[in-house]
């Protein structure tokens, strides 16, 4: 008897729709790629309780016949492609035909469609992959396709979604990343029965950015326009100084496919090497073109990955392209006019000033909210003061720390390069890192505060306005007690819009939205677990040592002696929370080995 046997469709279908089909915002994507393949000019998109029991997209695209429609649930049936040559001149969104069929393997699915020309449409039913029926229904021209019920044949896949709250981001954000690449199409996104936003087809980039992702983000933004035979480059990215703490807004099309590619992000990270501090990312929304021959889309189930067939040459030319225009920003440059950016196709139209720009939406701030009014002087604890002696633990071998209760006998020789405090001891001499030894024992006293309850904040006399996107908002919402724990309060203000009404005692108000974007992007790394509150709030101390510290200019003796103290003090005074040296010490052995002598 054979031990190979062909899997039923049913099987295979399900099979696939495990790696096309992640979770409820994969199933809005493909659908939404099929509507805009169509040809439609509107796009409607309805889901409930993020996406598990309903989703439905809704176009005015071409349609189907009950033939067509018929065939487009079997798999690998398509109207993109006929041969393997077309993959290299590639022009829509899907080509695979499994979004489909895989679809309908894991859900309640109901087809309605019709085509320009025919008397009635056509409804087809399938549930886990089973056809219900197949009858005449009566619709306009387009499709409409409605999801319910998802993973509840496969109750495994299910039991690894995410909250509601989480899901509905990430639908969120999907719908608005093809909003942002078709501005000629109108989009109506609505969650639970509220429209989330209704965006009419837009003339420029900016607009379109401005009202899918917050004026904030839109004023923060410059164009850009560049080309080099088949290689075209534009959209808009960050002004100098501009970063965030992910990659996140770093958002990239390729042929206006929104997709995640290496090569053009570290592009683009190269690009600021010298516009951005160590570790901040840029924020772009740029758009990649070049002849469909030389990309490949077919490199990843989902289709986010592409992979070029020049690599070196894409990288070089972005880099030189964000380069030029990020010097033309440095040496004063005003903006051009959103007119002469290279973007997605539109229709021209006028170009709207930004002032013209839409009101947001319903619930959000107005537009005069958008600048943060100038923040109140808090004080908070600052290593410019004298540190007072605190008693150290007893000495180690491994540790040069003074006996308990007595003062550090090292003699302070003077600064070098400004972080670097030089001490003379009866063993040699020891370089001290002002800043790895202030971020330590930051640290150790946060995580003091966090142990003993929530941390001691101050009220703002005027809350600081700040606006997210649909993830990084359900993220902030998911860790509110977190944040209160450390002393924020943060309160909802509208769809993405919040308040910073409270920062702890030790965050200087004009750095609170920057902390508070940073506190997001290790929430999406994943390093502020739900399940692990003390690993989170380490994490959340590890933040605060490294981002809110100051070094003060030409500290003097008793200060720098009191920081030492403080510093032996520590659990781990060896080493700052990021695991760099604290200091450095150089034995008389070392010395004379250095100067070659004879001991």
């Amino acid at each position: 008897m054979s031990k190979i046997r062909v899997l039923p469709d049913r099987v295979a279908n399900q099979i696939a729709a495990g790696e096309v089909i992640e979770r409820p915002a994969a199933v809005v994507k493909e659908l939404v790629e099929n509507a805009l393949d169509a040809g439609a000019t509107r796009v409607e998109v309805e889901f409930r309780h993020g996406g598990r029991s309903l989703m439905r997209i809704e176009d005015n695209g071409s349609g189907m016949d009950r033939d067509d429609a018929l065939l487009a649930l079997e798999r690998h049936a398509t109207s993109k492609i006929a041969e393997a040559v077309d993959l290299d001149r590639l022009a829509s969104y899907g080509f695979r035909g499994e979004a489909l069929p895989s679809i309908a393997s894991v859900s309640r699915f109901e087809l309605q469609t019709r085509a320009a020309g025919q008397d009635a449409g056509t409804e087809i039913l399938v549930n886990g992959g089973k056809f219900v029926h197949v009858r005449d229904c009566g619709r306009p021209v387009g499709t409409r396709i409605t999801v319910t019920h998802l993973f509840n044949s496969v109750p495994a896949r299910r039991k690894f979604l995410k909250t509601d709250q989480t899901e509905s981001a990430h639908i969120i954000q999907c719908v608005r990343l093809y909003a942002l690449a078709c501005p000629q199409v109108s989009f109506t996104l609505i969650e639970d029965g509220r429209t989330i936003f209704r965006s009419p087809q837009c003339a420029t980039l900016l607009e379109r950015v401005g009202e899918i992702f917050g004026r904030q983000t839109a004023a923060a933004l410059v164009p850009l326009a560049a080309q080099e035979g088949d290689l075209k480059l534009g959209g808009l990215i960050g002004r100098p100084g501009t970063g965030r703490a992910t990659r996140h807004e770093m958002i990239v099309f390729v042929n206006q496919r929104p997709v995640d590619s290496r090569t053009l992000n570290y592009a683009l990270i190269e690009s600021y090497h010298e516009s951005l501090p160590k570790g901040r990312y840029p924020l772009a929304f740029v758009f990649f073109e070049c002849d469909p021959a030389a990309v490949d889309v077919n490199v990843h189930p989902a289709k986010r990955e592409v992979r070029f067939r020049s690599e070196p040459a894409v990288r070089s030319f972005v880099i030189r392209a964000v380069l030029a225009r990020l010097r033309e920003l440095g040496a004063g440059e005003a903006p051009v006019p959103m007119a002469g950016v290279v973007g997605p196709a539109v229709t021209p139209t006028p170009a709207a000033p930004v002032a013209s720009l839409p009101p947001p939406i319903s619930g959000s701030l107005p537009v005069a909210a958008y600048r943060p009014p100038a923040a109140p002087v808090l004080t908070r604890p600052a290593f410019a003061a004298p540190l007072p002696p605190v008693p150290a633990p007893a000495a180690t071998a491994a540790v040069p720390a003074p006996a308990a209760g007595t003062a550090v006998r090292w003699r302070f020789l003077g600064l070098a390069h400004g972080n670097l405090a030089i001490f003379e001891t009866a063993a040699g001499v020891v370089l001290l890192d002002r800043r790895a030894a202030q971020e330590r024992v930051f640290f150790e006293e946060l995580q003091a505060q966090f142990r003993g309850g929530a941390a001691p904040s101050q009220r703002l006399l005027l809350p600081i306005p700040v606006e997210f996107d649909p993830i990084a908002s359900a993220l902030l919402l998911d860790r509110q007690r977190l944040l209160r724990e450390c002393g924020f309060e943060v309160a909802e203000f509208g769809r993405n819009f919040f308040r910073i009404e409270a920062v702890p005692a030790w965050l200087e108000p004009g750095g609170a939205e920057a902390f508070l974007r940073d506190f997001i992007g290790l929430v999406r790394e994943g390093r502020l677990p739900e399940g692990r509150p003390d690993l989170a709030r380490e994490e959340v101390a590890r933040l605060a040592a490294a981002k809110s510290l100051r070094l003060t200019d030409n500290p003097n003796e008793t200060e720098l002696r009191a920081l030492v103290t403080r510093l032996f003090a520590t659990e781990h005074p060896l080493t700052s929370p990021a695991g760099r040296p604290t200091f450095v010490e150089l034995s008389h052995g070392e010395l004379a080995r250095r100067f070659q002598k004879l001991t």
